[in-house]
This record gives C-alpha cells, structure tokens and sequence, in this order.
C-alpha cells in the first residue's frame, strides 16, 4: 500500500510538471504563429486549464515531500510532547479543509457534467474536462494530509517533516 501512495504522489508530480510544458509549448505556439500570421485558438484558455490542473496535481507531491510553508520558528520551539499534538491537531484541519475542498471540486465536475457547461472561447470544450485533474489532484491532496495524519498518529514521523531539519541545517 505504501509504494502504491508513492507512486500516486509521484505520478502527481509528473502529471504537474507536464501541465507546465504543456504551457510552454502552448505559448511558444502562439508566438511563433504571430510571427508567421496565424493564431492559435483558445490558446490562453487551454493555458489556463493546465495551469490549474498543474497547480492541484503539485500539491500532494509538495505536501509529502514537505515543500509547503510552514512557520517552523514558533514550533520548533514546542517540546517533543507539545509539539507531536500540535502537529496532529494541524493535521486534523489540515484534512477536514482538504476534505471540504476535494467535495467541492468533485461536486463542481459532476455540475459542469449534468449541466453540459462549455467554455467561452474560440473552441468551446467541456468545463468538465478540465475540471477532472483540479478534482484529482484535490482528492491526492486529501490522501496525503491523511495519510500524513495516520502517521502522526501511529507515532511516526509523517513524511514533510523528514525534510526539516535538512532544510534548517542548509
């Protein structure tokens, strides 16, 4: 189970950093058609579906590798006791906000889907299309915070912390 939930963050990873090339050739189209006199069509829309699909498809992945901010300043100050609760009652808000918002996108795909919403650009697409990797990645989001949860509470150290005290050495 453990290589599976890595392999979903990982792939969560990937998934994000195709987003961003998928925006890099995009926008390298546009300019080279606006050299040659021609246009790309809905190419900021499509753009701006991968900016969002990479933007939630890097959470999970930033989240177990710890690249989220945090105030370590205050917490590390907290004794082992002190701080092992904090942490735990972190992680609980932490997966009912991420709960909350893998619901909402979700509940916005299924919407977009029964409602048959396009969008408005050149080329009208199915809202629904690219609002799947948005749900997606909020739903390995939700896996990850509890997941992090479990660990905190089995008395490990979840995985974003393993990192810190690298981090405060550098």
């Amino acid at each position: 189970m453990t290589s599976l939930k890595t392999k979903v963050y990982q792939l969560s990873g990937w998934l994000s950093g195709a987003c961003i090339v998928a925006i890099t050739i995009l926008l390298l189209l546009q300019i080279i058609g606006r050299m040659f006199g021609f246009i790309v069509p809905s190419a900021e829309d499509f753009a701006g579906f991968a900016l969002a699909a990479s933007t939630f498809f890097g959470l999970a992945y930033t989240f177990r590798e710890g690249g989220h901010i945090r105030v370590t300043l205050v917490i590390q100050r907290f004794g082992r006791i002190a701080r092992q609760w904090q942490e735990r009652g972190v992680l609980v808000l932490a997966v009912l906000l991420s709960a909350a918002i893998a619901y909402a996108c979700c509940f916005m795909v299924y919407e977009s889907y029964i409602y048959e919403e396009v969008s408005y650009g050149y080329v009208p697409v199915p809202l629904w299309i690219p609002q799947v990797p948005v749900a997606l990645g909020a739903s390995a989001l939700l896996l990850a915070t509890c997941d992090a949860l479990w660990q905190s509470l089995n008395g490990q150290v979840p995985d974003y912390m393993k990192y810190e005290d690298e981090l405060g050495e550098g």
